[in-house]
């Protein structure tokens, strides 16, 4: 990557898209002190991004609070129209959700957090709609924790330092070590199991995706309702149709 010199960056573009950024389906509304809070930056600052935002019709403001409009999403939606993987895999997705009667994703690692890119949705299984630009937690998802494990363990480790391991519910892994392990377990069998770690009521199976030159670039999964099922037998229901489109896209993607 190209060392980009401090001089050469603009300094009010870099606060803006941290305001922009504040914004999350926990935090859908932000007053001026709540994103100051969250951003780190002075209230005046803060203010004067929130109402530039407002001024080209990137948020709405009642006069207490902020909300993003849906023209924030050309941000990202250009983005994601942009880059190749979402297209590739669609087809795949679909076709797989239809296999398997389950909704299935494919999201790449970003810092602590994973990002939907592409979707096939057969049923609601979250209580949030999930949808390409969407994110969750790197260390409490399957995909997450398939692309954490694919890095170097001491890389993995200085990442999940940075992030909040919150207790999403009374089951989530929020020890270090713990989640470590999981890692582990993961780079040896090649896939990840979650079970009711990121909402209770929800599973979900993954496998990492390689390019061409065997590096992993994405992730795959299934999300499926919490049954009675052990989830060993989950697995052995649902793993080897993720193993069958990971092999065959590992032949296309570059």
């Amino acid at each position: 990557m190209v060392q980009i010199k401090q001089s050469d960056m603009m300094g009010g573009l870099a606060k803006g898209l941290r305001v922009i950024e504040a914004f999350t389906a926990e935090n859908p509304r932000l007053s001026i002190s709540d994103a100051a809070s969250i951003t780190g930056l002075d209230r005046a600052t803060t203010r004067r991004c929130l109402l530039t935002l407002a001024a080209h019709g990137y948020s709405a403001y009642d006069g207490k609070f902020f909300t993003v409009t849906p023209r924030v999403l050309r941000l990202g939606t250009g983005c994601l129209a942009s880059m190749p993987l979402p297209r590739i895999v669609q087809p795949w997705l679909d076709q797989l959700a239809q296999q398997i009667g389950q909704s299935t994703s494919v999201a790449i690692l970003d810092e602590g957090e994973i990002v939907y890119v592409a979707r096939a949705a057969q049923r609601k299984v979250m209580s949030i709609a999930l949808m390409p630009g969407s994110r969750l937690p790197a260390y409490c998802t399957s995909m997450g924790r398939v692309m954490l494990a694919a890095l170097p363990e001491d890389q993995a480790r200085e990442l999940l330092k940075t992030c909040p391991l919150s207790a999403r519910t009374p089951h989530t892994l929020t020890n270090l070590e713990a989640i470590m392990a999981e890692l582990e377990r993961a780079r040896i069998q090649g896939y990840a199991a979650v079970d009711q770690e990121v909402e209770i009521g929800l599973r979900s199976i993954a496998v990492p995706i390689r390019n061409a030159r065997g590096i992993v670039i994405a992730a795959l999964n299934t999300g499926l309702s919490a049954s009675p099922e052990p989830m060993g037998v989950v697995v052995e229901n649902y793993l080897q149709p993720l193993l069958e489109v990971r092999e065959e896209l590992a032949g296309i993607l570059s």
